[in-house]
């Protein structure tokens, strides 16, 4: 078999494994609320989000991923070696950010990883400015928008339930909560499964492979697959964080925190924008907290997530800058 056919099938396995990394990373993301309020069993709940995660891929286009495989690193500097280098920063990172049980952005974790490769390889005049500044505007606006739809809706339910006993009121949202869970893992799926969407397509189009869509279909099954099983594979350290050391939830905290952050969710993929799940669905638990008092928020908590945020996507990037030298090196 053709040495460079076998090279090209290895990196897309490194990019299916870096999608399986990030659905265990960001599990955290479809289950940490519907666990927490007890609604379903985490192994359950497990089950619950992977069903979705997998079911955007009947829905929802590729807008996403076409930013990512276009809009951050121009084509002639795109090489198999920026590719795996890339996807070796932004798998390392998820890795230790797990360890820590730190809920960080693995969209932009990769997004870092291509940027440090792109450095090496062919320096600052291979990134698109545009496209950057746009993604890492919403590292600011995308917690920001879940905040605040997540303090609106959870207003507008304390409104609407006002006469409403506690005891019924969280019979209504345990149910309901389900049906939160869904939207949202549909919005993390449609979201994060189409980076890996991106690179593998690009990787395809710098090879010479052309097909009728800029993803093909088998791209896009394998993708959600990858995502939807390491969902299933649990990411146990980071639903705590989420779940109980932000603030407590109750079941209709959980449904207005997860409605929320899938409006958001649903309108970034729309519009192509490569957002963070991670930072809508802490933004909406915040807004959600701070619904209460502010006081309900473990504010040292938040700001720890926030400052590994910051340090995302620079570190993917070292991490993938180094690979990038090493491989360099080997060749």
């Amino acid at each position: 078999m053709d040495q460079k056919l076998i090279y090209i099938g290895f990196i897309c396995l490194v990019a299916f494994f870096f999608d399986f990394v990030n659905g265990f990373h960001d599990a955290a993301n479809s289950i940490a609320t519907v666990v927490s309020t007890r609604v379903l069993k985490p192994v359950y709940a497990v089950f619950w989000a992977a069903f979705f995660n997998f079911t955007a891929v009947f829905i929802f286009g590729i807008h996403v991923a076409t930013t990512i495989g276009k809009g951050i690193v121009i084509e002639s500097a795109i090489t198999n070696e920026v590719i795996l280098a890339a996807l070796v920063g932004a798998i390392a990172w998820d890795l230790l950010t797990w360890y820590l049980g730190l809920p960080t952005s693995s969209s932009h974790a990769l997004i870092g990883g291509l940027i440090g490769a792109a450095l090496i390889h062919a320096g600052a005049e291979s990134l698109k400015a545009p496209g950057i500044i746009k993604i890492t505007a919403f590292i600011v606006f995308s917690p920001l928008i879940g905040l605040v739809l997540g303090r609106f809706f959870r207003t507008l339910v304390s409104w609407i339930f006002h006469h409403s006993s506690p005891k019924s009121t969280a019979r209504i949202f345990r149910r309901l909560q389900l049906f939160s869970a869904a939207l949202y893992s549909l919005g993390h799926g449609t979201n994060d499964a189409q980076k890996t969407m991106g690179i593998v397509a690009i990787l395809l189009y710098t090879n010479g492979y052309r097909y009728q869509s800029f993803v093909p279909d088998w791209v896009i099954v394998c993708a959600y697959t990858a995502i939807a099983a390491g969902t299933m594979a649990g990411g146990w350290r980071i639903v705590k964080t989420m779940g109980m050391r932000i603030t407590k939830l109750q079941p209709v905290d959980g449904f207005c925190a997860e409605t929320a952050a899938a409006a958001s969710l649903f309108g970034t993929a729309l519009a192509g924008i490569p957002v963070s799940t991670t930072h809508t669905i802490t933004g909406a638990i915040v807004g959600v907290g701070s619904h209460r008092r502010l006081s309900a928020v473990r504010w040292g908590v938040t700001f720890g997530i926030v400052w590994a945020w910051v340090l995302t996507m620079p570190g993917a990037a070292a991490v993938a800058a180094l690979a990038m030298l090493l491989l360099r090196w080997l060749s």
